[in-house]
């Protein structure tokens, strides 16, 4: 999922490469190719803002991991049932629902309602630009589907979105699509596979929790089993902190590519706008001079 983000942040530079290319200011779109780029972006970055909040809620739920661990390694005659408590918390914590997340998917609805984009005409550059962010925005909805099932842990909301077949690329999109919505819907508890630190971890919580329970720990059999347990706990949930950061970082860093392309955007309909008015004050000044 980290590369799948990493290559949105290039997707979405490249329309700014591509709108400079095609010598097209801003001043000369017409309102409703704005209208649709400051829409799209205020969902995305409402998408950004969920995705973001769910890998802090998973990044708190790893303290109960590691309350677990830490009373293992204590000597204390309630040590199981502290670890077991934890365990039960990390559990529950990852098995309730956040809301952001929840509503994220209404948000990806919205958008692909809106997938197709405004005609052009008169415009041949305008055309080309217009291709261009349908297909960006077809490729973000799909990427961005497939993370929030992943990040929820079911593929009950995942999107298959519909392209057109005009495009020479939309085969080849529509085959990658279903490939990779089909192995989310046939991978184990839903779509944890996809986050493959997350089902680790659970298979790890899964397999110490039984021995927690029992209080193994009375012999050398059990001490072994215990001691093997804990270690794959322990390994398992550093590689899932490490994937959270790294996960973490690659939204953070999608979020601002399309921050600063929608402040560039409004900044420079701000100039353009200025610039226009003075243009009409100064013919303005001219008429009454020559009067």
């Amino acid at each position: 999922m980290k590369t799948a983000i990493e290559s949105l942040c290039g997707i979405h530079a490249d329309i700014k490469v591509l709108i400079t290319a095609l010598e097209l200011p801003v001043c000369d779109w017409d309102d409703k190719w704005i209208d649709v780029y400051l829409d799209n972006s205020v969902k995305l970055l409402d998408i950004c803002i969920a995705f973001t909040s769910e890998i802090s809620r998973l990044k708190q739920g790893r303290l109960f991991l590691q309350c677990a661990l830490h009373s293992l390694t204590g000597a204390s005659s309630n040590k199981f049932v502290s670890a077991r408590s934890s365990l039960d918390g990390w559990s529950k914590h990852v098995g309730s629902k956040n809301p952001k997340l929840e509503n994220c998917f209404s948000v990806m609805e919205s958008l692909a309602r809106t997938l197709d984009l405004p005609k052009i005409k008169n415009s041949s550059k305008g055309k080309v630009l217009m291709r261009a962010m349908y297909g960006v925005k077809a490729v973000t909805l799909f990427v961005c589907s497939a993370f929030a099932a992943a990040l929820s842990g079911s593929a009950k909301n995942l999107k298959d979105v519909q392209v057109s077949e005009t495009y020479l690329w939309g085969e080849t999109f529509t085959d990658l699509q279903t490939f990779v919505n089909t192995e989310i819907r046939n991978s184990k508890n839903g779509s944890f596979a996809v986050l493959k630190e997350i089902e680790d971890v659970v298979t790890g919580v899964e397999k110490l929790y039984p021995v927690v329970r029992d209080g193994v720990g009375v012999g050398p059999v059990g001490d072994e089993e215990l001691k093997k347990c804990t270690l794959d706990l322990e390994k398992s949930t550093e590689k899932f902190a490490e994937g959270l950061n790294l996960l973490g970082k690659e939204v953070d860093g999608f979020f601002q590519v399309v921050l600063t392309g929608r402040d560039a955007l409004l900044c420079n309909l701000r100039v353009g706008g200025d610039v226009f008015d003075q243009m009409r004050t100064n013919h303005r000044l001219d008429g009454q001079a020559v009067r």
